[in-house]
């Protein structure tokens, strides 16, 4: 028996809708620097900048809070918001100093080839290298220090090995880098005329090459 009447017909139930999609997301971005962040990225850069210049003037007694604080011109508390410590700011304006030698030294060589350092040794900026050679000193008592010490002893005893074609770490590299930063040490605290000393440390590399190589 038919439950529905003559002409009718059961109701047939809705056709399934599709869910909703959802909209493609957009990758994330990262926001937009704000103004308060470029202003502490220029402050801090501004402090450590400061505190090479102070570095390579009076060397290590030279760089405190106040004084770092007065080259930058700003506030005292900026230097103890930016930097936890004295240490850190020394650390960071060491690690700059040597980054620019380096670069300096490499590019002498390219130009000049390793007879070329006793005139970079005798002509280089006298302040910048009794700052560099003070904090390589003082690393000796200060273990924050000894880290970028030895990249900067590592990094010059592996510009020697490329100028010579030797591998990183041959001893002969390491000869001839203690033979320079020996002379070059000598030169910065004896200060002998510009015309002597470039005479002792060319006669000296020479034969420091001449040893530490075997003949063509």
């Amino acid at each position: 028996m038919n439950p529905h009447p003559a002409g009718e017909r059961p109701h047939s139930p809705p056709p399934a809708q599709k869910p909703a999609q959802k909209p493609a997301q957009k990758p994330a971005q990262k926001p937009a620097q704000t103004p308060s962040q470029a202003r502490g990225r220029h402050r801090r850069a501004t402090l450590l900048a400061a505190a090479v210049d102070l570095l390579t003037e009076g060397g290590f007694a030279a760089v405190t809070h106040r004084a770092i604080a007065g080259r930058a011109d700003l506030p005292l508390a900026a230097t103890t918001y930016y930097f936890t410590s004295r240490d850190q700011l020394l650390a960071e304006a060491f690690d700059r100093l040597v980054d620019t030698e380096l670069a300096t030294t490499r590019t002498w060589i390219t130009q000049h080839g390793l007879t070329g350092l006793p005139g970079q040794i005798a002509t280089a900026g006298r302040a910048r290298q009794l700052g560099l050679w003070e904090l390589y000193v003082h690393a000796g008592r200060h273990p924050h220090l000894q880290k970028i010490a030895r990249r900067w002893t590592d990094g010059c005893v592996r510009l020697i090995a490329d100028a010579l074609h030797l591998p990183p770490h041959d001893p002969r590299a390491r000869l001839l880098y203690t033979t320079i930063s020996t002379l070059w040490l000598e030169h910065l605290v004896e200060q002998r005329p510009l015309d002597e000393a470039q005479t002792l440390l060319t006669h000296a590399l020479h034969h420091a090459l001449q040893n530490a190589l075997p003949p063509p």
